[in-house]
């Protein structure tokens, strides 16, 4: 937390990370991907590792979840503890771009708000695929533009909730990263963004006692780094959301079959 931290520096510190549409998202996802009970599923990106406690729960999967962030990886072992599926679940420290996996591996790889963020999505995409068995299926949840250019009102919005950075596509280049990696069968539904809905949702995927723990922590963070302060701050002065924001912004789940 020392040396400038970012967006996601924080999100790891309080335990709280987000993807547009929520549960109702990880769920459509899962069905798309055919993931059922002793299947093996690979999430990349997995945060603080809600998708995956919670797959292991109501699928009764095997799961490994990997993410860049180690502090987020200590989280989701936390989390899978407290739920009590660590003999299910695996989470290691990887790049999206590099997977630490053999070839044909998992029966299903899913990304949650994590391919927008890759410099090279086409090699992260590449990836998902190389890891996954023949047969298998490949699905991403990612935020889109329905429209473009976006203004820059709307741009410097998404990026704020979203994390920093984050570089959305069309469908179409959606598509064309799932066809570039040589997947088939590809299946696409856009959504568009509702905000009351976004911020019901995060208390859904969460519950009333891990919204108490992240807040208590968001608190605690607040009264000790600066840092913290300074960013709280800029996110209160800039998250104003642009009237035309449907317009433009929304996110798809999108699915190939290797």
């Amino acid at each position: 937390m020392e040396n400038q931290p970012g967006f996601f520096d924080f999100a790891a510190e309080v335990g709280l990370t987000k993807h547009i549409g929520g549960i109702e998202a990880t769920e459509a996802l899962i069905e798309l991907c055919h993931i059922s009970e002793g299947k093996y599923v690979l999430d990349v990106g997995c945060g603080v590792g809600v998708t995956p406690s919670f797959i292991v729960k109501k699928y009764g999967c095997r799961v490994a979840g990997v993410d860049i962030s180690a502090r987020m990886i200590e989280r989701s072992r936390e989390r899978a503890r407290r739920e009590r599926v660590a003999d299910k679940v695996e989470f290691r420290v990887a790049d999206a771009q590099d997977l630490p996996f053999d070839d044909d591996v998992f029966d299903a790889v899913i990304t949650e708000s994590v391919t927008s963020f890759p410099e090279d999505k086409q090699k992260a995409v590449k990836e998902y695929v190389r890891v996954t068995k023949p047969g298998g299926y490949v699905g991403l949840n990612e935020s889109i533009w329905l429209k473009v250019p976006p203004p820059p009102e709307v741009v410097a919005w998404a990026s704020q909730d979203v994390g920093a950075n984050v570089q959305p596509l069309t469908v179409d280049g959606w598509v064309g990263l799932l066809e570039g990696a040589g997947l088939t069968e590809i299946t696409v539904r856009t959504y568009r963004i509702n905000t009351p809905d976004e911020a019901k949702g995060i208390l859904r995927r969460y519950g009333l006692g891990g919204m108490l723990r992240v807040l208590s922590r968001m608190l605690s963070l607040y009264a000790r780094s600066p840092a913290y302060r300074r960013f709280v701050k800029e996110v209160r002065e800039g998250g104003v959301m642009p009237a035309n924001l449907d317009e433009y912004f929304g996110y798809g789940l999108f699915v190939g079959r290797k």
